[in-house]
This record gives structure tokens, sequence and C-alpha cells, in this order.
């Protein structure tokens, strides 16, 4: 059935009108993603039980399937947590080792050879060499 025939021309016009306006509202907070997260896949999982066709309802093995895949997603999403906060230790922990040796870095075409005097920073520590910060990473060599 076709809602233009149960309602007037005008009163469609207004109803495009009104559902424009609110889903141009729904979207100016939303920010654009490109992957799904957990949370959409909770949020599909339960969309489709809830309008579900009574006389066909979701089979246990596709349920079970689902919640497995949201069960993987999960912890997946745990472990990538993790394992950033261990990247993070050991970049601090390879910075704090570089504490008074002598070090070579590479800024441009320049070399600079300088003994790390200072270590400072939580989650991107940076080196004092010759009186100037530099990032852990823009170390070429050790040479001390």
């Amino acid at each position: 059935m076709d809602i233009s025939t149960v309602i007037t021309q005008s009163d469609f016009a207004d109803l495009t009108q009104r559902v424009n306006t609110f889903n141009r509202s729904l979207g100016r907070d939303r920010a654009v993603k490109n992957i799904l997260d957990k949370d959409d896949f909770l949020k599909l999982l339960l969309t489709q039980l809830t309008h579900q066709d009574p006389t066909r309802p979701l089979e246990d093995t596709e349920f079970v399937a689902q919640m497995a895949q949201f069960s993987t997603l999960e912890q997946i999403s745990n472990m990538n947590t993790e394992l950033e906060k261990v990247f993070n230790l050991l970049t601090k922990s390879q910075a704090i080792a570089l504490l008074g040796k002598t070090v070579e870095i590479r800024e441009g075409s320049a070399e600079i050879i300088g003994v790390v005097t200072e270590v400072t920073g939580s989650e991107y520590p940076q080196l004092l060499v010759n009186d100037r910060y530099y990032d852990v990473s823009d170390v070429e060599r050790i040479l001390k």
C-alpha cells in the first residue's frame, strides 16, 4: 500500500519535510564511522531479535553463532587495549634504558650525537640530547 493513497498530498509533503528535518537533526551529532564496533553489533542483534517474524523465530544455532561472534569481538577489543598498554610500557622502558648513553639522532640530513640526559613524558617519551628533546623513535644508533 502506498502512503500517498491514505493521506492527502499536502499532508504527505508536510510529513516528508518533518521526517527530513528529524533525520538531519540526528546526523549533526553523529560522526561517520568506517567500522562497526561491539556496540553496533549488539544493536544489530537486539534489533534483529525485536523485529523477527514470530512464525519463524531465530533458530538456536544462529543465535548461538551470533553470540559467539559478539564474544569474540569483545575479547579482541580487550586484547587490543591490553596490547597498547604493553607497547607503551616497552617504549617507556626503552627510553629509560637510553638514559646516560651516547646516541645518534638523524634529523633530516643532519646527524646529532649526544648523551641522553633526561627522559620525559609518559605515553610518548622524549629524550633530552644536547639541550633539545627528541622522540625515542628518532634514535638511529646507540654509541655507548
